[in-house]
């Protein structure tokens, strides 16, 4: 998968710190997902529809999967550059990838999926209820190859 920006940045960066590291002096592998949870947030800003916007109007955006593909350490100081781009794109889920790199070697690839609900918990066609933010989304699914 090539991981290309449409019009935003879509590279986030995160200094690992001390209380992120192992007794071994590794970030623990837990870090990895709050990383990516830090990247997505920082791209939904850059486009508009950070959650704080999205839950005002009552959408929720919970996560449904997971993977880690861990290929090297970071220890503490390291700057771990994030990728991010849309693997999947359906009216109701978005998959998000992340390619995560550090001194230019790959150490994380991953993957989350999100569904969108509504405050009761009910799936809410996101292309319907937000059509700018579905067509930002898709806008980097499509160069995402």
């Amino acid at each position: 998968m090539i991981f290309l920006s449409y019009h935003y940045d879509m590279t986030y960066k995160h200094k690992v710190q001390y209380y992120e590291t192992d007794k071994q002096g590794v970030t623990h592998h837990s870090n990895y997902i709050r990383i990516m949870e830090e990247a997505r947030i920082d791209a939904m800003e850059q486009m508009g529809f950070g959650y704080e916007r999205m839950e005002a109007a009552g959408i929720v955006s919970p996560i449904m999967d997971v993977t880690c593909n861990y290929k090297r350490p970071t220890t503490f100081a390291d700057i771990i550059e994030v990728e991010l781009s849309v693997a999947e794109l359906s009216k109701l889920k978005a998959k998000f990838a992340y390619k995560m790199t550090c001194r230019g070697q790959v150490v994380c690839l991953a993957t989350s999926l999100h569904c969108f609900l509504d405050e009761n918990g009910r799936p809410v066609a996101i292309e319907d209820r937000f059509p700018a933010f579905y067509e930002e989304l898709l806008k980097l699914r499509d160069n995402s190859l």
